[in-house]
Formats: structure tokens, sequence, C-alpha cells
């Protein structure tokens, strides 16, 4: 599967841009993929009709938004764009605003951007990783953080180990794997996001054996939520969730795996 960089040309990489309002910072980061080929204008509007539809819910972390819509005739490739703002920009996300870094994703199927989400998620929950990125002063240069070459290499803090008894209580006393849902409008993009993060939390905990993690959409999430033991989402999607028969776990940052962490342990009460 492609990785980050493999999926961002350093023509769709542009740093210290100027962008009036969210409509305009998105706007830039389609115009950076159709200028290298991976989409036509029309994604772009997708990509801001995507926002009108469903709020906010693709600021995934304080400072970042992660532009996308469903693949669609308007995607000609799977493909990223990366836009720094010089000023940062409201998308009216309660508690990541402002935004001062806008990631365009364009793909054309739900398999081939796996590995670079989950690269990216990885990227961007190490701060010396983001502050390295911040101060990038030319795209050859961001790409090298982003290869690895240049990262500030701060250590993630210590992850916590499996709790007594988790294994049973994972496992169900013995029932079957059980299975968490996260949830965004299009079950591609962000929802993919933080199912990489949940995933890290489980491998660090040893429980990978026994949860599974699925990313899925909104409309899917009401059918599959019976499956579930519970869901994984953003504030704005969990307002359209209402009724179903699993607890619904609110994560403001999909890159924290901290935040990640809680939502867990409130979910098996460990």
């Amino acid at each position: 599967m492609a990785t980050v960089s493999e999926l961002l040309p350093l023509e769709a990489v542009r740093l210290d841009a100027t962008a009036a309002d969210w409509r305009d910072a998105v706007r830039l980061a389609g115009e950076l993929m159709s200028e290298s080929g991976t989409s036509t204008g029309e994604y772009t509007a997708e990509m801001i009709g995507n926002v009108e539809e469903n709020g906010p819910y693709i600021v995934i972390a304080p400072g970042f938004a992660l532009a996308h819509a469903r693949p669609s005739p308007a995607v000609l490739r799977t493909g990223m764009s990366w836009v720094r703002l010089a000023r940062p920009v409201e998308f009216g996300h309660e508690s990541n605003d402002p935004v001062d870094l806008v990631v365009g994703l364009a793909a054309k199927d739900k398999g081939a951007h796996q590995a670079a989400l989950a690269e990216l998620a990885r990227l961007l929950a190490d701060p010396g990783t983001v502050q390295a990125l911040k101060e990038a002063p030319t795209a050859e240069a961001l790409r090298a953080v982003l290869l690895g070459e240049d990262a500030a290499g701060s250590e993630a803090p210590e992850a916590p180990g499996a709790p007594e008894g988790s294994e049973r209580k994972a496992a169900g006393g013995g029932a079957s794997v059980h299975k968490i849902l996260t949830v965004c409008g299009n079950g591609l993009g962000t929802s993919l996001f933080l199912k990489n993060t949940l995933e890290q939390v489980l491998e660090r905990w040893g429980w990978s054996a026994h949860v599974t993690v699925e990313a899925t959409d909104t409309v899917s999430a009401k059918g599959k939520a019976s499956e579930a033991v519970a869901i994984l989402t953003s504030r704005e999607i969990a307002g359209t969730l209402t009724g179903v028969s699993v607890p619904v776990r609110v994560i403001e940052d999909f890159t924290s795996a901290v935040e990640v962490d809680g939502a867990l342990r409130d979910t098996y009460d460990v």
C-alpha cells in the first residue's frame, strides 16, 4: 500500500499559504490535487459540500483538518495535498479550531490510502514531528520529515499495559471477538484515521486478538451497531447516531492515544 510520501508529490505541497476562510483553505487543497492530476475541480466542490452537509468533523485534531469526500468520478487517482496556512482559519469546530494545516485526500476506493493514513496518524501523534512539520521551510524539507529523515524525535507518552483481567473482559468471557466501529461521514477518511489510533492503543494493551476495529460511514454504522460494543466518532457525527444500541464515545483529537485510551477504558470499565 502507498505511503504518505508516495501519495503526496512535491507540487501538491503549499507552505504558508493565505486563505480567507475554511472554504478557501479546502479549495486550496483541492486545487493542488487537481494540478497534480489526482482529481478534478468537481472533487474540490464535493469536499466543501461534505463539510456543509456534515459539519466540521474533518477537523480531527487541534489545528488539523483532513479534507475529503466520497470516491467519485472526480477522483482520477488516489492522492493527497498539503496546505500549511500562514494564518489559521475557523472551521466552526468546538475544540480543535483554528486550523493551520489542511491535508487533502482523494481516494479511488477504500483500500489504497489506508497505509498512508495509518502513517500520518503516527506522525501527527508525535509532538516533535508536528513541530518539525510546522517549521519545515520548503516542500523538500517537509518531505524529509514525512520520511523520518528530519523529525525532532520526541518520545511518545508511555503506553499503558493491559489492566488485570483485561483479556477476559475484552474477550467477553470466551465470547466471540468484540468489534468497535469508528465512524465518519464517508467511512474512508477520518474514520480510518481514528481506526489507526485505536488499533495502536489496542496493540499496546495486548488486546488486538480480542477487539477488531471497523471504519464505516454514518448510514452503515446504524445497521452495524448491533454487532459492536461501542462506536468512536467525532462530536458532529455522534449527533447523527442517536438511538443506536451501543455507547457512542466522542473523540475530539483523533491523533491522541491518551484520549482514545480513556474511551477504551470507559467502554470496558477498566
